[in-house]
């Protein structure tokens, strides 16, 4: 059968469906553990920009310019890189934390790294949507920082804050793809060795179609969560 042609592409006795569920799961788990660390980091991330721009006076105006100036820097250093590029740039740092260069869990901190200052700036962003009224209300009530950032700053912005996650998790998603052509693991990995390698179209065809499911149920997710907890829609 011709590599060609579009009959190529059907030939799924041409699958080995133990490899194929075993990458899927590996897309699955990476991206599951990087989109839960990337929240965690980037919140705090994007709360540390969103606190440090708020009007203080003497030494703590400072200080929460340099802070606010550094952490940015590295934002936007981050964001600007592109992924294939930065996965290459962290192989020693890899292998220094994780012990290898190849598969699933050597591909985490480069996923991690790359979506982290993505999604900060969209939690940043989601904070300043917030009334200020609301922020200086619980002030007067006599919250303190920890009170109005839990209370306040998350709550008001879990909407965004889930809507930015599934973003962020899809982009994650796409990341996956192309670590695997390096060796990350997953269905990148399996469609680029098992299917351009071999010339086996089918292979690719399927780690394609599994791609998009996956993303569509993590989108689905994803936007039924924001809808079930927005007050608006209540």
């Amino acid at each position: 059968m011709g590599t060609n042609t579009w009959a190529s592409y059907f030939n799924f006795s041409a699958v080995n469906w133990a490899d194929f569920w075993a990458n899927t799961w590996e897309t699955i788990s990476m991206t599951l553990i990087s989109t839960i660390a990337v929240a965690i980091l980037g919140i705090l991330l994007g709360l540390i920009l969103f606190e440090t721009k708020q009007k203080t006076t003497g030494k703590i105006m400072i200080w929460s310019k340099v802070i606010n100036w550094v952490v940015s820097a590295l934002v936007n250093i981050f964001r600007s890189i592109p992924f294939i590029i930065l996965i290459v740039l962290l192989l020693p740092f890899t292998k220094a934390l994780v012990g290898s260069i190849i598969g699933p869990v050597a591909a985490l901190p480069a996923l991690i790294i790359s979506a982290a200052p993505f999604y900060a700036r969209m939690v940043e962003l989601a904070f300043r949507e917030i009334d200020y009224g609301v922020i200086e209300a619980a002030e007067a009530m006599g919250a303190n920082k920890i009170q109005i950032i839990w209370k306040v700053l998350l709550r008001e912005s879990l909407p965004a804050l889930i809507s930015g996650v599934t973003v962020t998790g899809i982009t994650i998603i796409g990341y996956t793809a192309m670590a695997g052509t390096i060796g990350a693991g997953g269905l990148g990995n399996w469609a680029f060795i098992e299917g351009y390698g071999a010339n086996n179209n089918t292979v690719t065809l399927v780690a394609t179609v599994t791609i998009i499911i996956i993303v569509a149920i993590f989108q689905l997710i994803g936007d039924q969560s924001a809808k079930l907890i927005d007050k608006r829609n209540n």
